[in-house]
């Protein structure tokens, strides 16, 4: 195998170990063993990385990638150092059991119903008000 073919099996198995680390993290995020400011810190990692919708839009050049790039895994990085080590090696290995199992698309459906309630929430919140006067 050539260097360019080796890069790009790196590159397969770090993607694949990131996919495993974030459903790792949703996971932790759910259990009662897991200290609350890990769960805190494991849900909204997980939740930022399985959403459809990104902080930065992927059509702005090089920085619509960069929450891709760096923010996920730094992300991820530290949510799996607040979780017991014990249990992130439980739930990665449920995650990997897990992988080939069908995807939930209601669980799709519900991500992006809670985003839209979000920016309504936002949008309503933020929108100017007239006075109503005499």
């Amino acid at each position: 195998m050539n260097e360019k073919g080796r890069l790009i099996a790196r590159a397969k198995n770090w993607a694949r170990s990131i996919k495993r680390d974030v459903v790792a993290l949703w996971l932790a995020a759910r259990d009662p063993r897991t200290p609350w400011y890990a769960k805190a810190t494991a849900a909204c990692v997980a939740a930022y990385a399985l959403s459809p919708i990104d902080l930065i839009p992927d059509f702005i050049p090089i920085l619509g990638y960069l929450d891709d790039l760096l923010i996920v895994p730094l992300g991820i990085l530290l949510a799996v150092q607040m979780v017991p080590p014990h249990l992130m090696s439980e739930f990665r290995a449920t995650a990997k059991a897990r992988e080939a199992q069908p995807v939930s698309r209601w669980g799709a459906v519900a991500i992006v119903v809670l985003w839209l309630l979000a920016a309504a929430s936002i949008l309503w919140l933020f929108w100017p008000r007239t006075l109503a006067g005499p």
